[in-house]
């Protein structure tokens, strides 16, 4: 990360002054609690779900893809189509080998089922 680039939590401190919004007001806003909000500006929690960081991104206007950047998430790049699993990936976070495993059977499931409807 570049020197002079913003932190996370600086990022999202900076954008909810720009709306002029209390810690109280995102809470009531986005339904995740000010103590909560509070340790991600300050940066005691760095890495938060994608699901708060869409909340967050939309109530202050900015860019989701570059606060799930800021928090380490894996971001498609914008010039290629091709990354449709960073998408997935981006919307749950990231999944462990036997987590995929599973997801996979169970959209095989749905899939099998949808078959023998039609």
């Amino acid at each position: 990360m570049d020197e002079q680039e913003k932190s996370l939590g600086q990022t999202l401190q900076a954008a909810r002054d720009a709306k002029k919004l209390s810690l109280r007001g995102v809470e009531k806003a986005v339904g995740v609690s000010n103590a909560y909000l509070s340790q991600l500006e300050s940066g005691k929690i760095k890495q938060p779900s994608p699901s708060v960081l869409h909340k967050l991104a939309e109530l202050y206007e900015i860019s989701y893809s570059d606060v799930m950047r800021l928090a380490g998430y894996p971001v498609p790049d914008q010039s290629t189509e091709e990354h449709s699993l960073s998408n997935f990936e981006s919307r749950i976070g990231s999944v462990t080998t036997e987590e995929e495993t599973a997801l996979i059977e169970y959209l095989e499931f749905l899939r099998s089922r949808g078959k023998r409807k039609g």
